[in-house]
This record gives structure tokens, sequence and C-alpha cells, in this order.
């Protein structure tokens, strides 16, 4: 039993840490970004930003590939740490 109580509150805490690690591109400010995402330094979600605010929100993730520095690889590997969503 005890087990199965170290087990659940493991992954408890596994999901709690892997949702944290998600930041929204249509709403995160550029330290957010590049805290959260691997390969995007501060001038690269500044870009990010700057994109946004003359674009309008990501409608996509391939979207990220339009900005200079930021390559299909880059989303690839961000890919489960990437919201979309527009609140």
């Amino acid at each position: 039993m005890k087990k199965i109580i170290i087990l659940l509150v493991s992954l408890s805490c596994f999901c709690f840490s892997f949702m944290a690690l998600a930041v929204n591109i249509n709403t995160a400010e550029a330290d957010d970004i590049a805290k959260e995402l691997k390969g995007v330094g501060p001038a690269k979600a500044e870009a990010i930003v700057n994109y946004r605010e003359k674009n309008g929100a990501f409608k996509s993730l391939k979207e990220l590939t339009k900005i200079k520095g930021i390559g299909a690889s880059t989303v690839d590997k961000n890919r489960e740490n990437i919201q979309l969503d527009v609140m």
C-alpha cells in the first residue's frame, strides 16, 4: 500500500511539473517564453512577442518557423510545452 501511495504521489508531481512547463505563446511575456522553451533565448522570445503583436495570435505551431532563428527542429523539441490558446 505504501508503494502505491508513493507511486501516485510521484506521478501527480510529474504531471504537475509537466503542466507547469507549458507556455502559451499567445499571451506569455518574452522572459517566460525564454525560460520555458528549449533553444529559445531572450532575443528569440522577444521576436516571438514582436511577431505576435504585429500579426496577431499564433494559429499553429508551424507559424513559429516564420520567425528568424526558429526552425522546425526548435518547434519539434518544444511541441509538448507550447500552448496556443487565445484567452
